[in-house]
């Protein structure tokens, strides 16, 4: 479905709540494994998601199309599961790596992935990045965005996306490598 549709559906006050259905309809699914990969736990992700799209919703009004839609709603998804993760720590008392440790044994426990042994590595490899490092890897891995977009959506300049990533799948290489 084009975003144009949606947000003439959005903009027009008789057709706000079938606009927001419809974006929600468009987005979910990819908002959730967006949230998830970061998250980990399924209840944590559903929650988050939940808390995304209110949040969408009360900033419906504060959209004003200098970005895409796609771009405003990753970007609201983002910020959020980055302070769902730094909350996270916070409230756990825990340093960074105590939190990877917590996540990976829900990776352990939970179904995220089919169980594929290199899969199951590369997730706990993921899992020893930094938020925003993982974050990037991510989005640009998983979900194949371009650096352009990822720099909009994170408000980071494509230089130090770029960084970001080589990083990223450098500290992933090495964590491969062992055993």
């Amino acid at each position: 479905m084009e975003d144009s549709f949606i947000i003439e559906k959005i903009k027009n006050p008789e057709t706000v709540d079938y606009g927001f259905n419809l974006l929600t309809r468009e987005y979910s699914e990819r908002i959730y494994w967006h949230v998830r990969k970061m998250v980990i736990d399924h209840e944590d992700a559903n929650d988050l998601v939940q808390d995304i799209f209110i949040k969408i919703w009360k900033n419906l009004s504060s959209f004003r199309e200098d970005a895409r839609l796609f771009t405003w709603i990753y970007r609201i998804a983002t910020n959020e599961t980055l302070n769902f993760l730094q909350k996270k720590k916070r409230k756990l008392f825990l340093p960074i790596n105590d939190v990877g440790q917590e996540l990976t044994g829900k990776l352990d426990e939970g179904v995220l992935i089919d169980g594929d042994y290199i899969e199951m590595k590369l997730q706990k490899a993921l899992l020893t990045l930094p938020d925003k490092q993982r974050l990037v890897f991510n989005m640009k891995y998983f979900e194949n965005l371009k650096f352009e977009e990822i720099a909009e959506i994170t408000k980071t300049s494509v230089g130090a996306l770029k960084a970001n990533y080589h990083h990223a799948v450098k500290k992933i290489e090495d964590f491969l490598n062992t055993d």
